[in-house]
């Protein structure tokens, strides 16, 4: 039996190969979750599995699992929780290659919670852009747009019509919101569950020029330096983010003379296709 699961910061995806049976929990990032919440919820997984034993192979791939001492942090705790040894955590950049690739080349970027891009040369990632998180980084993601979004209305720089409407969607006080930024769990997935309203409001040209400007940032910081090395290659996206941004996230990349192949929101169905082929 071959159980994959696809974590990002904000969800995680778990599929049984064989069956195609999933179960969808919260996300699972070592820089933001503990060892009770894996613990807690890979209990949730083999509960909903139905499994007394978990006599299998584990393939995990997590956003925040790049260092490797980040990837043997969760190969112990999925180790502990699940009591198999057989156990392999990857990135979740690598999950996004295989989905979308397969074994073939290609320029593959992540634009969801988080963002991050990479060269895959159908076997491993050869290149991949620095990643430097929801702080300094993440440029193009949806906490990106949130941040943008966010100071605009705290500093009133947004316009008017728009300003109500963000406060009626929200009902949260300038002080709360300050609140979950700094001082409340997970601010990144805080900031990214702001993005829905520049997606609602795309038609508006503050958001859709907030929109194309974030994506501009993340050619000009992540996918620039990559296609220095190998300018020929198509891109292929996955996230969430991207797939509710499809036409506009196309038009900028093709305004960088950048061809956009497969843009999907869930890896999890590549990822059963490969395990079930590899």
């Amino acid at each position: 039996m071959t159980i994959i699961a696809d974590s990002g910061s904000t969800k995680t995806t778990w599929m049984e190969v064989e069956t195609g049976k999933t179960v969808l929990t919260e996300g699972l990032n070592p820089h933001f979750s503990s060892e009770e919440q894996f613990m807690a919820t890979c209990v949730a997984v083999r509960q909903n599995f139905q499994l007394s034993a978990f006599n299998c192979q584990l393939f995990f791939y997590g956003a925040g699992c790049g260092l490797p001492a980040q990837r043997e942090k969760v190969a112990a705790w999925l180790d502990k929780a699940f009591g198999t040894s057989n156990v392999h955590v990857e990135t979740d950049m690598l999950a996004a290659c295989r989905a979308t690739a397969g074994g073939q080349p290609a320029l593959v970027g992540i634009l969801g919670t988080g963002s991050n891009a990479c060269l895959y040369d159908g076997h491993g990632i050869t290149h991949k852009a620095t990643s430097t998180g929801y702080i300094l980084g993440d440029f193009g993601s949806a906490n990106h747009v949130g941040r943008v979004l966010l100071n605009s209305y705290l500093t009133h720089n947004m316009p008017s019509s728009l300003m109500h409407m963000f406060h009626d969607t929200y009902h949260i006080s300038d002080a709360q919101l300050m609140d979950a930024v700094y001082h409340q769990p997970n601010p990144n997935r805080f900031l990214a569950s702001l993005a829905p309203f520049a997606i609602q409001h795309i038609d508006d040209d503050y958001c859709r020029r907030i929109v194309e400007q974030t994506l501009e940032d993340w050619f000009f910081d992540a996918l620039l330096p990559l296609l220095r090395h190998d300018g020929s290659l198509s891109l292929n996206i996955v996230g969430g983010y991207a797939k509710a941004i499809e036409p506009t996230l196309r038009a900028v990349m093709t305004g960088h003379n950048i061809q956009v192949g497969t843009i999907v929101a869930d890896p999890i169905e590549g990822l059963r296709s490969y395990h079930g082929d590899f």
